[in-house]
């Protein structure tokens, strides 16, 4: 897409039902051919490992409270969501003192699990926006894994299938993890977009490291591709400078496509390869 050497074809399908087992499954090498029964022992496995000893690296933290904090976390993967939507879940106030203590406690327990590469924050674009005081700041929060979100949360691929909200948002993760590799390699960085006054969001920024970038909306499934196309053209529309590409990445569809009105690029999560 970047090099605009593209064609349109068929790729191989895939069901919900398979994309429920890639996000349970995860990404770990190891897990690869591990039967559908068994996919998600290796990630509660690590959160386990986690909790019981690698936070207390330096000091002695609470356990109750980093499940506590994980299981928030998980609740809000993919999502832009301050402090006090994690501290609401994780603790009850009686007074100023108990909040006060919350917020240090939340913040060494975030350190900790940033430093252990369990979590990792995708910042917020704001270049080239004609109206630059309206853009968001806040960071979307990930797991570096949608498998240890799932793991926080025991979902399963039936658990997934039955609650389309939460399988959108654990798919939206594991396409961001996939292009995180991606830019890694090309020495880019990862970005999200929103405009605190409109609510315009993208997904996915990707710049590249000659300055240039894409825009990239993430959709489940291939119903919602429309409105992931008109939503890239307003972003487009209030750009100074213009996306290098912009496409849509769909879970559930075996179409590779580039929209000929648009020039907008539709492929599937399971053309991205190495």
């Amino acid at each position: 897409m970047l090099n605009g050497n593209f064609k349109n074809e068929l790729n191989d399908k895939i069901s919900l039902e398979d994309l429920a087992n890639l996000i349970i499954r995860g990404g770990w090498p190891s897990n690869i051919n591990t039967p559908e029964d068994k996919i998600s022992i290796i990630p509660k496995s690590y959160i386990e490992a986690i909790i019981d000893k690698d936070i207390n690296d330096d000091k002695k933290r609470d356990k109750n409270k980093m499940q506590m904090l994980l299981k928030s976390l998980a609740r809000n993967e993919s999502t832009i969501s301050n402090k006090n939507t994690l501290l609401k879940d994780i603790a009850e106030y009686s007074n100023e003192k108990d909040l006060i203590e919350s917020r240090i406690t939340i913040d060494d327990y975030l350190d900790v699990l940033n430093r252990l590469n369990i979590i990792e924050n995708q910042e917020a674009y704001n270049i080239n926006y004609r109206s630059p005081d309206r853009i968001g700041k806040s960071a979307k929060r990930h797991f570096i894994d949608p498998s240890l979100a799932c793991a926080c949360l025991d979902l399963s691929k039936d658990k997934l299938l039955n609650d389309p909200k939460t399988f959108g948002f654990m798919f939206e993760s594991m396409v961001e993890r996939d292009l995180r590799i991606y830019m890694e390699y090309l020495d880019g960085k990862l970005f999200h977009f929103r405009d605190n006054i409109s609510g315009l969001e993208v997904d996915s920024i990707l710049e590249f490291s000659d300055g240039e970038y894409a825009a990239v909306e993430i959709k489940l499934g291939l119903y919602q591709v429309e409105e992931a196309k008109q939503n890239l053209m307003t972003f487009y529309n209030n750009m100074v400078k213009k996306p290098k590409f912009m496409c849509v990445i769909v879970g559930y569809t075996d179409i590779i496509a580039r929209d000929p009105e648009t020039g907008i690029y539709i492929i599937p999560i399971t053309a991205l390869k190495p």
